[in-house]
Protein backbone atom coordinates (compact mmCIF):
# COMPACT_ATOMS: atom_id res chain seq x y z
CA UNK A 1 0.00 0.00 0.00
CA UNK A 2 2.55 2.37 1.03
CA UNK A 3 4.53 1.36 -1.64
CA UNK A 4 2.11 2.13 -4.44
CA UNK A 5 1.43 5.40 -2.79
CA UNK A 6 5.24 6.23 -3.32
CA UNK A 7 5.11 5.05 -6.71
CA UNK A 8 2.22 7.59 -7.87
CA UNK A 9 3.68 10.27 -5.83
CA UNK A 10 6.91 9.79 -7.76
CA UNK A 11 4.76 10.06 -11.17
CA UNK A 12 3.10 13.04 -10.12
CA UNK A 13 6.45 14.49 -9.40
CA UNK A 14 7.41 13.50 -12.88
CA UNK A 15 4.70 14.90 -14.53
CA UNK A 16 4.39 17.56 -12.70
CA UNK A 17 4.40 21.55 -14.81
CA UNK A 18 8.18 22.54 -14.47
CA UNK A 19 7.35 26.44 -12.83
CA UNK A 20 8.16 29.54 -13.92
CA UNK A 21 11.39 29.55 -12.14
CA UNK A 22 12.71 26.47 -12.93
CA UNK A 23 11.92 27.57 -16.52
CA UNK A 24 13.98 30.23 -16.53
CA UNK A 25 16.42 29.56 -14.22
CA UNK A 26 19.33 28.87 -17.22
CA UNK A 27 18.64 32.51 -17.77
CA UNK A 28 18.24 33.88 -14.36
CA UNK A 29 21.65 32.11 -13.23
CA UNK A 30 23.44 32.74 -16.18
CA UNK A 31 22.92 36.02 -17.59
CA UNK A 32 20.64 38.07 -15.27
CA UNK A 33 22.53 37.52 -11.96
CA UNK A 34 26.11 38.20 -13.85
CA UNK A 35 24.71 40.99 -16.03
CA UNK A 36 22.72 42.35 -12.57
CA UNK A 37 25.43 41.79 -10.21
CA UNK A 38 27.86 43.92 -12.25
CA UNK A 39 25.43 47.15 -12.69
CA UNK A 40 24.46 46.80 -8.66
CA UNK A 41 28.31 46.80 -7.60
CA UNK A 42 28.94 50.15 -9.96
CA UNK A 43 25.97 51.67 -9.81
CA UNK A 44 25.13 51.25 -5.68
CA UNK A 45 28.41 50.63 -4.19
CA UNK A 46 30.60 52.41 -6.43
CA UNK A 47 32.88 49.92 -7.34
CA UNK A 48 35.52 50.79 -10.67
CA UNK A 49 34.27 48.93 -14.11
CA UNK A 50 37.28 46.75 -13.47
CA UNK A 51 36.53 45.56 -9.94
CA UNK A 52 32.99 45.04 -11.02
CA UNK A 53 33.77 43.29 -14.19
CA UNK A 54 36.20 41.10 -12.28
CA UNK A 55 33.42 40.25 -9.13
CA UNK A 56 30.06 39.91 -11.80
CA UNK A 57 32.53 37.21 -13.65
CA UNK A 58 32.77 34.79 -10.62
CA UNK A 59 28.90 33.39 -10.72
CA UNK A 60 29.71 32.69 -14.85
CA UNK A 61 33.65 31.17 -13.78
CA UNK A 62 32.07 28.56 -11.14
CA UNK A 63 28.93 27.71 -13.60
CA UNK A 64 31.70 27.40 -16.32
CA UNK A 65 33.88 25.25 -14.23
CA UNK A 66 31.51 23.08 -12.70
CA UNK A 67 29.54 21.87 -16.46
CA UNK A 68 32.91 20.81 -17.34
CA UNK A 69 33.94 19.08 -13.78
CA UNK A 70 30.20 17.09 -13.44
CA UNK A 71 29.28 17.44 -17.30
CA UNK A 72 32.21 17.50 -19.06
CA UNK A 73 30.90 19.86 -21.13
CA UNK A 74 30.84 23.50 -21.03
CA UNK A 75 27.43 25.54 -20.12
CA UNK A 76 27.02 28.32 -23.65
CA UNK A 77 25.54 30.89 -21.85
CA UNK A 78 27.45 31.09 -18.63
CA UNK A 79 30.50 30.69 -20.75
CA UNK A 80 29.68 33.51 -22.98
CA UNK A 81 29.32 35.99 -20.56
CA UNK A 82 32.39 34.88 -18.64
CA UNK A 83 34.68 35.87 -22.27
CA UNK A 84 32.47 38.49 -22.66
CA UNK A 85 34.05 39.89 -19.00
CA UNK A 86 37.32 39.06 -19.45
CA UNK A 87 37.47 41.26 -23.00
CA UNK A 88 35.44 44.00 -21.11
CA UNK A 89 38.12 43.71 -18.18
CA UNK A 90 41.11 43.20 -20.98
CA UNK A 91 39.16 47.09 -22.66
CA UNK A 92 38.43 48.66 -18.86
CA UNK A 93 42.08 50.13 -19.20
CA UNK A 94 41.69 51.57 -22.37
CA UNK A 95 40.82 55.33 -21.81
CA UNK A 96 42.38 58.60 -23.26
CA UNK A 97 41.08 58.35 -26.51
CA UNK A 98 37.34 59.07 -26.70
CA UNK A 99 36.71 57.74 -29.74
CA UNK A 100 38.37 54.31 -29.35
CA UNK A 101 36.49 53.96 -25.63
CA UNK A 102 33.01 54.54 -27.89
CA UNK A 103 35.01 51.64 -30.04
CA UNK A 104 35.18 49.41 -27.79
CA UNK A 105 31.71 48.79 -26.96
CA UNK A 106 31.63 47.01 -30.43
CA UNK A 107 34.22 44.77 -29.24
CA UNK A 108 32.02 43.50 -26.60
CA UNK A 109 29.12 42.95 -29.40
CA UNK A 110 31.23 40.84 -31.16
CA UNK A 111 32.64 39.11 -28.68
CA UNK A 112 28.90 38.13 -28.24
CA UNK A 113 28.00 37.70 -31.68
CA UNK A 114 31.03 35.44 -32.66
CA UNK A 115 30.37 33.03 -29.62
CA UNK A 116 26.57 32.95 -31.04
CA UNK A 117 27.68 32.21 -34.72
CA UNK A 118 30.18 29.37 -33.51
CA UNK A 119 27.55 27.73 -31.36
CA UNK A 120 25.72 27.52 -34.47
CA UNK A 121 28.20 25.83 -36.73
CA UNK A 122 29.08 23.55 -33.80
CA UNK A 123 25.48 22.82 -34.41
CA UNK A 124 24.51 23.73 -30.83
CA UNK A 125 22.56 26.98 -31.10
CA UNK A 126 23.48 29.35 -27.59
CA UNK A 127 20.58 31.19 -28.57
CA UNK A 128 18.13 28.06 -27.67
CA UNK A 129 18.13 28.28 -23.40
CA UNK A 130 17.10 31.95 -23.87
CA UNK A 131 13.81 31.06 -26.34
CA UNK A 132 12.40 27.52 -24.86
CA UNK A 133 10.88 29.44 -21.64
CA UNK A 134 8.88 31.86 -23.91
CA UNK A 135 7.81 28.59 -26.34
CA UNK A 136 7.01 26.14 -23.63
CA UNK A 137 5.37 28.19 -21.29
CA UNK A 138 5.65 25.83 -18.44
CA UNK A 139 3.26 23.43 -20.59
CA UNK A 140 4.14 20.11 -19.60
CA UNK A 141 2.83 18.58 -22.71
CA UNK A 142 5.03 20.95 -25.33
CA UNK A 143 7.81 20.25 -22.66
CA UNK A 144 8.16 16.91 -23.47
CA UNK A 145 7.35 18.05 -26.96
CA UNK A 146 10.57 19.98 -27.12
CA UNK A 147 12.66 17.17 -25.84
CA UNK A 148 11.49 15.10 -28.40
CA UNK A 149 11.84 17.73 -31.20
CA UNK A 150 15.52 18.52 -30.19
CA UNK A 151 16.42 14.86 -29.73
CA UNK A 152 15.51 14.17 -32.97
CA UNK A 153 12.64 11.76 -32.62
CA UNK A 154 9.80 13.29 -33.41
CA UNK A 155 8.73 13.89 -37.01
CA UNK A 156 9.25 17.72 -37.56
CA UNK A 157 13.19 17.51 -35.42
CA UNK A 158 14.83 18.34 -38.94
CA UNK A 159 12.99 21.62 -39.60
CA UNK A 160 12.63 22.22 -35.69
CA UNK A 161 16.37 21.99 -35.51
CA UNK A 162 17.30 24.07 -38.39
CA UNK A 163 14.76 26.84 -37.07
CA UNK A 164 16.89 26.47 -33.93
CA UNK A 165 19.94 27.14 -35.89
CA UNK A 166 18.48 30.32 -38.13
CA UNK A 167 17.11 31.82 -35.18
CA UNK A 168 20.68 32.02 -33.35
CA UNK A 169 22.23 32.88 -36.36
CA UNK A 170 19.85 35.77 -37.32
CA UNK A 171 20.86 36.93 -33.47
CA UNK A 172 24.43 36.41 -34.44
CA UNK A 173 24.83 38.23 -37.72
CA UNK A 174 22.73 40.96 -36.23
CA UNK A 175 25.05 41.43 -33.18
CA UNK A 176 28.24 41.38 -35.48
CA UNK A 177 26.30 44.26 -37.94
CA UNK A 178 25.94 46.15 -34.89
CA UNK A 179 29.50 45.95 -34.06
CA UNK A 180 30.99 46.96 -37.14
CA UNK A 181 28.28 49.97 -37.29
CA UNK A 182 29.42 50.91 -33.77
CA UNK A 183 33.46 50.93 -34.60
CA UNK A 184 32.57 52.66 -38.19
CA UNK A 185 30.36 55.56 -36.52
CA UNK A 186 33.27 55.86 -33.87
CA UNK A 187 35.83 57.48 -36.11
CA UNK A 188 33.21 58.65 -38.68
CA UNK A 189 30.86 60.20 -36.60
CA UNK A 190 31.10 63.54 -34.22
CA UNK A 191 31.61 62.25 -30.82
CA UNK A 192 28.85 63.74 -28.98
CA UNK A 193 26.56 62.65 -31.82
CA UNK A 194 27.59 59.13 -31.39
CA UNK A 195 27.54 58.87 -27.82
CA UNK A 196 23.31 58.73 -27.89
CA UNK A 197 23.75 57.53 -31.54
CA UNK A 198 25.22 54.08 -30.01
CA UNK A 199 22.13 53.49 -27.99
CA UNK A 200 19.51 53.91 -31.19
CA UNK A 201 22.02 51.98 -33.25
CA UNK A 202 21.33 49.08 -30.49
CA UNK A 203 17.67 49.74 -29.78
CA UNK A 204 17.29 49.36 -33.89
CA UNK A 205 19.12 46.23 -34.23
CA UNK A 206 17.60 44.61 -31.07
CA UNK A 207 14.12 45.29 -32.58
CA UNK A 208 15.17 44.17 -35.91
CA UNK A 209 16.06 40.77 -34.83
CA UNK A 210 13.47 40.31 -32.67
CA UNK A 211 11.09 41.21 -36.02
CA UNK A 212 12.96 38.74 -38.45
CA UNK A 213 13.89 36.28 -35.92
CA UNK A 214 10.33 35.90 -34.85
CA UNK A 215 9.19 35.47 -38.62
CA UNK A 216 11.79 33.08 -40.18
CA UNK A 217 12.40 30.81 -36.55
CA UNK A 218 9.99 31.16 -33.87
CA UNK A 219 6.38 31.08 -35.24
CA UNK A 220 7.73 27.59 -37.56
CA UNK A 221 9.08 26.61 -33.90
CA UNK A 222 5.70 27.36 -32.10
CA UNK A 223 3.67 25.67 -34.75
CA UNK A 224 5.78 22.66 -34.99
CA UNK A 225 5.81 22.44 -30.84
CA UNK A 226 1.80 22.34 -30.89
CA UNK A 227 1.43 20.10 -33.33
CA UNK A 228 4.21 17.74 -31.80
CA UNK A 229 2.54 18.54 -28.62
CA UNK A 230 -0.71 17.30 -29.74
CA UNK A 231 0.69 14.13 -31.28
CA UNK A 232 2.00 13.41 -27.41
CA UNK A 233 -1.24 13.79 -26.41
CA UNK A 234 -2.91 11.68 -28.74
CA UNK A 235 -0.47 8.81 -28.02
CA UNK A 236 -0.75 9.02 -24.57
CA UNK A 237 -4.83 8.83 -24.97
CA UNK A 238 -4.17 5.44 -27.08
CA UNK A 239 -2.43 3.85 -24.04
CA UNK A 240 -4.98 4.25 -21.58
CA UNK A 241 -7.55 1.93 -21.47
CA UNK A 242 -11.75 3.05 -20.84
CA UNK A 243 -10.94 3.18 -17.04
CA UNK A 244 -8.20 5.30 -17.39
CA UNK A 245 -5.52 2.28 -16.63
CA UNK A 246 -2.57 2.01 -19.17
CA UNK A 247 -2.84 -0.56 -21.91
CA UNK A 248 0.68 -1.79 -20.80
CA UNK A 249 0.20 -1.67 -16.90
CA UNK A 250 -2.94 -4.14 -17.63
CA UNK A 251 -0.75 -6.27 -19.98
CA UNK A 252 2.47 -6.43 -17.37
CA UNK A 253 -0.70 -7.70 -14.38
CA UNK A 254 -1.96 -9.48 -16.16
Amino acid sequence: MTKNTGNQGRRQDQHRPPSALENFRPLLIDVALPLGSYYVLKEAFGMGTFAALAWSSVGPALRTVWSLVRKRSANGLALLILTVNVVGLALSSVSGDPRLMLAKDGAVSSTVALGILVSVALGRPMMTEGMKPFLVKGDPAKEGAWQRLVAGTAAGSAAFRRKERVFSLVWGVALLVECVARVVGAYTVPVDTMVWLGGVLMTVVMAGAFVVSGAVAVVPMEHLLREEAAAGRGDAAKRVGPAGDSRGELAAAA
